[in-house]
């Protein structure tokens, strides 16, 4: 087989085909060997139902975009990279043209090429294209596990980057997934002064507690009938005594995407805080817009990375100051993709990371 491919070709049909090698077009692209690639929630989202938001998968589509890999194919006017090289693979490459990308805000271009968002393929097979530039070389230190966790990590960079969180803040992080404790874990590294990881899973709190998370705290859950934002006011009043919180928090990651957490963390944010959305669940909520005004908080969207979060994160790693080795809890051939996936679908609380081994043939 040239290039096996992990492609969605309809809403709950993958199958693993063959595919051409890819070959280099542009004179800045590499070639990648893909070596380990974990799943994220919005492959499964595309596999289950077929869009996010805007987002339609409307062809077959390779699946997959968190990956390492070894280069095995430079084009002529790529410096950096050199065939063997080991790297992490940042999946979406910008325009660089655009104002978004000429005012340093990539991650906003609307002509991102991204692994597996429609109507790109995505990185699980054995060959992938990339912009050289967007391919980090990762030290000897790191396995290419390790890097391929870099994507996650980078994500939890761009979420504090995007609170502009400072030293000796108190930080509220609300979900205790991979991006949640990730994220828990970065802003212990960028020097936060409190850390408080907030889920309804016990086993979540516990693997958030093993990455320095300062208090875990599980939400009771509404009572039949009543108000939710009345709960959520009720709840956040309740944790803040609890945890000795004063006015709340200075910052509030949420990371879980779930409504009752969204409306706790408004809650909980003390005046002029600033609350952070990264969760994707369902697509329109109730929210307590008021209180955002009356208590002048500062409400931010997070999306992906920004400039400098690879670096950042393939830094955290292999400076040991976030170990990404234990949050990997299942492993797969290539071979195996759908079980895979099918394992993240079924939203064990056991698993936490899923990867995928590249093809060793």
């Amino acid at each position: 087989m040239e290039n096996p491919s992990f492609v969605l070709r309809a809403v709950k049909d993958v199958v693993i085909e063959d595919r051409p090698k890819p070959v280099l077009k542009d004179p800045y692209d590499v070639i990648v060997h893909v070596a380990q690639t974990g799943i994220c929630g919005s492959d499964v989202h595309y596999w289950q139902r077929g869009r996010i938001g805007d987002f339609v998968v409307t062809g077959p589509m390779v699946l997959g975009h968190e990956s390492s890999g070894v280069v095995v194919e430079t084009g002529d006017k790529v410096t950096n990279l050199k065939p063997g090289d080991r790297v992490a693979m940042e999946p979406g490459v910008p325009c660089r043209r655009c104002d978004y990308c000429r005012g340093g805000s990539y991650h906003l271009c609307g002509d991102m090429i991204f692994a597996a968002t429609p109507p790109w393929d995505g990185t699980l097979a054995k060959y992938y294209v990339n912009a050289a530039d967007f391919c980090y070389k990762v030290p000897d230190s790191m396995t290419l596990e390790e890097a391929a966790m870099v994507e996650p990590v980078s994500v939890a960079c761009a979420i504090v980057k995007t609170a502009d969180l400072r030293a000796h803040q108190t930080v509220l992080v609300l979900g205790c997934g991979p991006i949640g404790v990730l994220c828990q874990a970065v802003a212990k590294a960028a020097g936060a002064k409190t850390v408080i990881g907030v889920d309804v899973v016990q086993s979540r709190l516990d693997v958030a507690k093993s990455y320095g998370t300062d208090h875990v705290f599980t939400p009771p859950r509404t009572e039949p009938g009543a108000d939710p934002m009345e709960h959520a006011e009720k709840v956040a009043t309740m944790m803040k005594e609890q945890l000795g919180l004063g006015e709340g928090a200075d910052v509030v990651l949420e990371c879980s995407g779930a409504e009752p957490c969204v409306q706790l963390g408004i809650f909980a944010a003390r005046r002029g805080a600033t609350f952070v959305q990264a969760g994707m669940g369902k697509e329109n909520i109730t929210f307590p817009i008021t209180a955002v005004c009356t208590r002048g908080l500062i409400i931010k969207g997070s999306i992906r990375y920004l400039t400098g979060c690879y670096p950042a994160a393939i830094d955290l790693i292999s400076k040991g100051l976030i170990d990404v080795k234990r949050l990997i809890t299942n492993r797969y051939k290539f071979e195996q993709s759908e079980e895979a996936f099918e394992l993240v679908k079924a939203g064990r609380h056991d698993v936490f990371k899923v990867m995928i081994s590249g093809v060793d043939y």
